[in-house]
C-alpha cells in the first residue's frame, strides 16, 4: 500500500456513512468498483493497522494548509472588511480508549485526543490544525498556530498576559475574553459611538497595565480593554458583560464586539467535523494515526468548501454520498452545486 492509497481512504471513509469503523473500511478494499477508482488492491486489516504508524501525517498536514490558503472571504457585509483575516482558535475532545496511554486526560480510566483548530471566521474553513494529547496545553498550541498578520480570537481558556505581548510582538493581533475581575490600569477611557452602544460595548479604555502592579510591570504599548453586555442576566441579578482585551486599537468597538460573536464559529465546525463527517470515532490508536485521521477529515471539508464556494451543510454531504454511492448521477449533483451557486453572494477578493 502506498501512502496515496491510504490517504483516498481515509477520504472513502468521510464520504461514505456506511463505514464507521476500521475493520469497515477494510472491507471496501475487497470492492471491484473501489479498486478500480483508487487504484488500490485487497488490503488487510492489519496493514491498514500498521499504515496509521508508518505514513508521515505531517505530508498531509502540508495539504491541509495548502488547501486552507484557496480559501476566499464570504464578507456578509462591508463595514466588516476589517475582520476579513479573523481566525478563531479553539480546541474539541476526541474520546480515546482507555490503553491508549499517550492520549492523556483526567485519570487513568479517561482518555481523549484533542485538536486544536485555526479557524477563519469569514473564509468558512480551518486553516490549521493541531493534534494532542487531552491535556494538551491550548495556549502552548495557540503559540504554534499563530502566524504574523493574523488576527485571533480566543475566549478565556487562552488567557496569558505574556503570550499577549509575544503575539504583539510578533507581530499579530489578538482577542480574548478574559476574567470579569481581571486587573488591569487604565490610560485613557474612550468615549462610545452609538453603534458601539447599539452593540452592546458598555466600557472602552485604553490600558497601560494588564495585571496587577505587583506581578506585572506596565505594558511597553498599550493594550485596549472593551466590554460587551450580553443582554443575559447573573444568578445575582447583575447584568452579565464580556470583558474583552485585545491589541487593536484602531477597530471600532462594535467591530471588536462582533469579532468576538464571531468566535462561535469554530465550535459549528466542531460539530459539523465531529456529528456530520463522523470524526469522533477514532481508526486508530496511535497519535500519529489520530493525526492522519483529523488531517483528512479538514481535508474533507475544504474540498467540499473549495468546490460549492460557501460552508459545507449537511444537504450538500448528503448529495456528495448519494453520488459516491450510485445513488445520484452525476448532473444531478451538479445542479445541486448550481442552486448553492445561485444562492451564495459571490466571494470577495482578498
Amino acid at each position: 500500500m502506498f501512502y496515496d492509497q491510504y490517504a483516498s481512504l481515509l477520504l472513502l471513509y468521510f464520504f461514505n456513512p456506511v463505514v464507521t469503523s476500521l475493520r469497515g473500511l477494510q472491507q471496501t478494499t475487497t470492492l471491484a468498483t473501489v479498486q478500480a477508482r483508487l487504484g488500490i488492491r485487497q488490503t488487510s486489516l492489519s496493514a491498514l493497522s500498521e499504515a496509521a504508524s508508518v505514513f508521515d501525517a505531517a505530508r498531509l498536514h502540508e495539504v491541509l494548509i495548502t488547501l486552507g490558503a484557496r480559501l476566499r472571504p464570504q464578507l456578509p457585509l462591508a463595514e466588516h472588511a476589517a475582520l476579513a483575516q479573523l481566525i478563531a482558535v479553539d480546541g474539541s475532545l476526541l474520546p480515546a480508549l482507555p490503553r491508549m496511554a499517550w492520549a492523556l486526560w483526567q485519570d487513568d480510566q479517561h482518555r481523549a485526543a484533542k485538536m486544536h483548530v485555526a479557524f477563519a471566521v469569514l473564509r468558512q474553513g480551518p486553516v490549521d490544525v493541531t493534534v494532542t494529547a487531552g491535556n494538551g496545553s491550548e495556549r502552548a498550541e495557540w503559540r504554534r498556530l499563530v502566524q504574523p498578520g493574523g488576527f485571533y480570537v480566543v475566549d478565556r481558556g487562552y488567557v496569558d498576559y505574556s503570550l499577549f505581548q509575544d503575539l504583539h510582538d510578533l507581530p499579530c493581533s489578538f482577542l480574548c475574553r478574559v476574567k470579569d475581575n481581571a486587573a488591569y490600569e487604565v490610560q485613557e477611557e474612550r468615549a462610545l459611538t452609538p453603534a458601539a452602544m447599539h452593540a452592546g460595548v458598555v466600557r472602552d479604555a485604553v490600558l497601560r497595565r494588564l495585571g496587577t502592579a505587583h506581578h506585572t510591570r506596565l505594558l511597553p504599548q498599550p493594550f485596549r480593554v472593551v466590554q460587551v453586555a450580553t443582554g443575559k442576566t447573573r444568578q445575582d441579578g447583575t447584568p452579565d458583560v464580556l470583558v474583552l482585551v485585545t491589541n487593536r486599537l484602531d477597530l471600532d468597538a462594535e467591530l471588536l464586539a462582533v469579532a468576538y460573536r464571531y468566535r462561535w464559529a469554530v465550535e459549528l465546525f466542531f460539530r459539523w467535523v465531529k456529528c456530520v463527517l463522523g470524526c469522533r470515532h477514532l481508526l486508530s490508536q496511535g497519535i500519529n494515526g489520530v493525526r492522519l485521521q483529523v488531517y483528512a477529515a479538514f481535508i474533507a471539508s475544504l474540498l467540499i468548501s473549495l468546490w460549492v464556494g460557501r460552508a459545507p451543510t449537511k444537504r450538500t454531504y448528503e448529495m456528495l454520498c448519494f453520488y459516491l454511492s450510485g445513488w445520484a448521477t452525476e448532473a444531478e449533483l451538479i445542479a445541486h452545486i448550481d442552486r448553492l451557486h445561485l444562492k451564495a453572494p459571490p466571494p470577495c477578493k482578498n
